[in-house]
Parts: structure tokens; sequence; C-alpha cells
């Protein structure tokens, strides 16, 4: 029977929870690869089995089971009896489909009851560096023969973390930093701000052309889209110009908060690198952060521009990121602002604002729309543009 042989790695280091970690990870599976042909996933020692049915569309699988959180590898392959001659007769011809110079056949024996020990089921052709390496993987019911590994994102299965939400500006580095706390297990919503009625769609079209694409690493996205140039023309028009940027950050993370508590959401999540820019210094980072009780995770905090561009690239954010808009950020920005708000400056500047009036205000107008991956299928046949 044909089948997918998926491997982990950072879960298998967790100890007595470790049952708790790959249970997630099995239910994934079964979600990213749902109506593909998938009839059974399976927890065996030391991996996940997906049994394919005649015709299953391995392709597509193979490219579900590449973009899940969790997956350190996998290999295509073959479930054959506990028998040697079935065993390298379904070898041979895993070898013969595999364009190779040389190969070598490793055998891993988590059986201890199979009658041959893995050296005396190996043969191996050029061990050094093998172009393919044919793998047999021997457990208490059933082998497992397969030809090549290929990498899966690593990290741990979405949602075994938690819920949390990102302030998606649709710049280069929010859309990373999902992905990065997507990979650390959580269950990512999003919360978008734009500058209308000031500025034009162009940037929430970009907001949720990203929140779709990275909906394919955890099946399921909600967007909150928060118009907030009328309440940055509030703040504008009450508070000193040094101080405008930090305080639109520390309302932004107001409003993100109140909407994130509405999805069960326990963090914030930002792009913020340090130094990047005039708000993300250490000591407006600090302010920023204290607006709201809730914790704010910063996953790039410590990385350069480059590095964060080359995650971009990797993971397919950085083509739409670099499409111009007019987002937020850049409305009614002062030329100078401050580098070193303090809390008492930021509290008494605040105090000449109807905060809790101004949250609530972002709140209601946002609209939330949900993403799905893939996405759902049009009555042409077509799928949708999410």
């Amino acid at each position: 029977m044909a089948c997918v042989v998926v491997r982990y790695h950072e879960i298998a280091l967790k100890g007595g929870n470790r049952s708790r970690f790959v249970a997630r990870l099995v239910d994934n599976l079964r979600a990213a690869t749902a109506g593909l042909g998938v009839t059974h996933a399976q927890s065996l020692p030391g991996r996940i089995v997906l049994s394919l049915a005649d015709g299953a569309a391995l392709d597509e699988i193979q490219a579900r089971v590449a973009t899940t959180f969790g997956v350190a590898n996998f290999s295509c392959g073959v479930a054959t009896a506990l028998d040697l001659d079935a065993i390298s007769d379904a070898a041979v011809a895993a070898a013969s489909r595999a364009p190779m110079e040389s190969f070598a056949i490793v055998t891993r024996r988590a059986d201890k009851s199979f009658p041959l020990t893995s050296p005396q089921v190996n043969a191996r052709v050029d061990l050094d560096e093998p172009a393919v390496a044919i793998a047999i993987e021997i457990l208490p019911r059933a082998a497992f023969v397969s030809a090549g590994k290929i990498r899966g994102p690593g990290g741990l299965p979405v949602s075994i973390s938690g819920r949390v939400t990102c302030l998606l500006s649709g710049g280069i580095d929010s859309p990373v930093a999902a992905h990065r706390m997507m990979q650390r297990g959580c269950r990512v919503g999003f919360v978008h701000f734009h500058g209308g009625p000031y500025t034009d769609r162009a940037s929430r079209d970009k907001a949720r052309e990203l929140v779709a694409h990275l909906t394919r690493w955890q099946l399921r996205s909600e967007l909150w889209v928060v118009p907030f140039g009328d309440i940055q023309a509030e703040i504008v028009a009450r508070v000193p110009r040094s101080h405008r940027v930090v305080l639109y950050r520390r309302m932004m993370l107001r409003i993100a908060a109140a909407l994130g508590r509405r999805g069960g959401a326990r963090a914030l999540v930002t792009g913020e690198s340090l130094g990047q820019v005039a708000s993300q210094t250490l000591e407006n980072l600090a302010v920023i952060a204290a607006a709201t009780p809730i914790l704010v995770l910063r996953p790039l905090i410590g990385m350069d521009k480059a590095e964060i561009i080359a995650q971009a690239e990797r993971i397919g954010t950085f083509a739409t990121s670099i499409l111009p808009d007019q987002d937020c950020c850049s409305l009614f920005v002062p030329p100078h602002p401050t580098t070193r708000a303090t809390a008492a400056e930021v509290a008494a500047a605040e105090s000449l604002l109807d905060v809790d009036a101004l949250v609530a205000r972002g709140v209601d107008a946002a609209e939330r729309e949900t993403f799905v991956f893939p996405p759902p299928v049009t009555a042409r046949g077509a799928r949708e543009s999410a």
C-alpha cells in the first residue's frame, strides 16, 4: 500500500508531553490532506504514516505535508509485510523509480523481534555520499520502504501553543513575524489598521493577500480590518507632534488586544526589530507595550533587515509586501518623532484624549474576514481568490 512516512524532530524531545504534540500533528496532517486520498493517519514509534488510496493526489499531498509545522521531513513509499522478500522487492522497486548514480539502503529496526539486524538488511553502494537513500523502517506490524526525504518546515504543530494576534501592517516584517509564530505552534489571527478615509484600499488589499498566503500554513485564519485614519486625526489634533507615533502604536495595541480577546488570543505579535525605526528603540518599545497588560511578542527583535527580507522571500510574502500602498504608519507622521518617550510624557499626552472612546471606536468599526486553505471552489469550478 502506498504511504507517506512523516518524521518529526523537536516533538520527539518533549518527554512526557510528547503524546499531546504528536496527536496535534496527526490532527493537523489529517486536516491538511483532507479530500486528497489519505485513508488513514497513524502515529507509530517516532513517525506518522499516512496511508494512501489508489489514485491519491500525491503531488498535492506532498505540498500540504511540506507546509505542516511540526514535520521535520517525510518520504513517499510503500508499506509491506514483515517478510524479507517483500521488503527486498519494495526496495528494488523504490530504487528503480529514483534517478541516481549511487544509492544506499538504510534500515531502522524499531521492532527488535524482527529476525534480522539492521546491518543484515542493509545493502550499500557508495556509502559516503549516496545519491539516494532507500529507507527501510521496520515496525511491529509492517515495514515501510521509501526513497529519499523531503524537508518539512520543522517547528511545532499549529495550535499546540495557543492563539495569538498579529498586527499586520502589509509591509515586509509583520508577515514574517506571523510565520515564525506559526512555526512555534501558535494559531495566528490578524489585525490590519488602514488610514481610511484618508488613504485608498491598497494596504487593505495587500493585507488580505498576505493573510490568504499565510493561511496555507494553518489552514484557517481570521483578519480584522480597522479604519484608523480618524483616530490618528484625533491624536494629531490634541497631542504634541513628537509623541504622536508612540500614541498611534499604543492605540493599535489596545484595539488589537480587544479584538484578539474575542478569539482567545493570549498574546500580541508585532514585526518590530530593535532600532529599525524611531518607534522601535528600547525606550519606545517599553512604553508602547505598557499600553496593554497582554503579552507582546516580537519574534524579529534581534534580526536585521537583510535577514527578514531573506525569510520573506523564502516564505513567499516579499513580492506582495513591497507593492506600493498608503499605509497608516506613514500617515500624519511628524518629521522628528521622539526616540526616548517616557511613561510620564505618554501619560500626559494621553490625558488630552478620551482613550477608551477611541479604542471603542476602532473596535466597533472593525470588520472581520475568514480565510481558509485551500480557498473554496466557486460555482464555475475555480478557486476563489481569498
